[in-house]
C-alpha cells in the first residue's frame, strides 16, 4: 500500500498547441462550461458557436503564438517546473506524490485522477492554483474534480485547498519577485491588474444581495458577506501587497483585465486606466498580475506587449511587466507551506 498522499496542482487551462485548431478545441470546452458563460444552455451555445467560435481562434491563435515557448506554454512549463520545485522541497518527494493538471484541456484532471488510482494513492489535496476564489475557476474546478472523481475513483478522498488570496506566505512570495523586479525601475504608478468578471458573478457571491457592488467602499474590507467576493478578494491582495511593499495609496490602483463580450465587467478597467493615466503625464509605469500565480496569455500578450505597446502610444515611456511568481524558489517555499497548513493531517 502506497503511504503517499497525492497532491494535485491544477491550473485553469491553455490550447495543446497555438495553432487555430487547437485554440478552438480549448476555447469550446472553456467557454461552454455554465460557471463560465452562466447563462441557460441554448443562449450559452449560441454565443459561443455563432459569435465567438467563427472568428476569436484565429485571432487567439495569433495572440499565443506571440507567448509560445520552445517548451510550449508558458503556463504549462511553469506548472510543471513549480511541480518539479517542490519535488525537491525539504521531505515533500516523502510524503506526496505530486502530479499537474488543468481544468480546461491537458494534462487533464481525469488523467490525474486515474494515476492515482493506480499508484494506491486515495487521500489527495488539490490546491487550485486561483489566489482569489471565483465561480468560473475555483468553483468550477473543485467540482469537476468531484465529478471526475466520482466516475473514475470514487474511493478518493478529495481536500481541497481554499484561496489562499489573504496567506501571509503568498503576500510574502509575491512581494519578493516585485521588489526584484523593480529594483532598478523607477516607476510613477502601480496598477495591480487581476483578471476581470462580469458583475453578476461577483453578485451571486453575495448571499445577502445587499452588498455586493452596492457602494464605493464594499470591497474595503472582508465581511461575512463578501467573504466569497472575488473583487473584494482582490483589492485585499493588492492592499496586503502594498503594504508589505511600502507603497502608499496614491502611487497604486486596483484594476481588472480581459473584458469578453458586452456585459457589464467588474471596474475599473485597466486598459482604460492606462488612458487616464498616460494623459495625466504618468511616463514609466509597473504593472503586477497577482490573480496569475504563472505568467500566461493574459500576463505576457495582454500586458507586456499589447498593453505596453498602447500605454506607449498614449505617449507613456515605459511600461514594465512584473514577473508573476511562476517557479521562483520563495513560492515553491510558500506552496509548501499552504499545503502542509491546509492540506490533510
Amino acid at each position: 500500500m502506497n503511504h503517499k498522499k497525492g497532491l494535485l496542482l491544477l491550473n485553469l487551462g491553455t490550447p495543446d498547441d497555438p495553432s487555430p485548431e487547437k485554440v478552438r478545441t480549448y476555447l469550446k470546452e472553456f467557454l461552454m462550461d455554465p460557471f463560465v458563460l452562466d447563462v441557460p444552455f441554448p443562449i450559452r451555445y449560441f454565443l459561443v458557436h455563432a459569435l465567438i467560435l467563427p472568428k476569436r481562434p484565429k485571432s487567439s491563435s495569433e495572440a499565443y503564438h506571440k507567448v509560445w515557448t520552445d517548451r510550449g506554454s508558458p503556463l504549462l512549463s511553469h506548472l510543471q517546473d513549480l511541480a518539479k520545485g517542490l519535488a525537491t522541497q525539504g521531505d515533500m518527494e516523502k510524503r506526496w506524490q505530486i502530479k499537474i493538471a488543468m481544468r480546461y484541456g491537458n494534462p487533464s484532471i481525469p488523467k490525474a485522477l486515474e494515476a492515482f488510482k493506480a499508484e494506491g494513492i486515495s487521500e489527495i489535496a488539490v490546491i487550485p492554483l486561483y489566489p482569489q476564489y471565483s465561480l468560473a475557476a475555483t468553483q468550477s474546478s473543485i467540482e469537476y474534480c468531484q465529478k471526475s472523481a466520482e466516475k473514475i475513483f470514487p474511493e478518493a478522498k478529495l481536500e481541497f485547498i481554499p484561496p489562499f488570496y489573504d496567506e501571509e506566505e503568498f503576500t510574502h512570495a509575491f512581494a519578493q519577485v516585485i521588489k526584484e523586479n523593480l529594483v532598478n525601475f523607477n516607476y510613477d504608478y502601480l496598477i495591480f491588474s487581476f483578471h476581470g468578471l462580469p458583475e453578476r458573478h461577483v453578485k451571486k457571491t453575495d448571499l445577502s444581495g445587499k452588498h455586493c457592488l452596492m457602494s464605493t467602499t464594499c470591497c474595503d474590507s472582508i465581511t461575512e458577506v463578501n467573504k466569497n467576493c472575488y473583487r473584494a478578494q482582490c483589492f485585499a491582495t493588492a492592499r496586503a501587497l502594498a503594504k508589505e511593499l511600502g507603497v502608499l495609496p496614491t502611487r497604486y490602483k486596483v484594476a481588472f483585465q480581459s473584458r469578453l463580450l458586452k456585459d457589464p465587467w467588474i471596474k475599473p478597467y485597466s486598459d482604460e486606466l492606462y488612458q487616464s493615466l498616460a494623459e495625466r503625464g504618468v511616463k514609466r509605469l509597473a504593472v503586477v498580475c497577482p490573480a496569475f500565480v504563472a505568467d500566461c496569455l493574459e500576463t505576457l500578450e495582454e500586458v507586456q506587449i499589447r498593453g505596453r505597446e498602447d500605454f506607449i502610444k498614449l505617449g507613456g515611456e515605459e511600461l514594465k511587466l512584473v514577473p508573476s511568481l511562476n517557479s521562483h524558489p520563495r513560492w515553491v517555499e510558500a506552496v509548501q507551506k499552504i499545503v502542509e497548513a491546509n492540506g490533510p493531517r
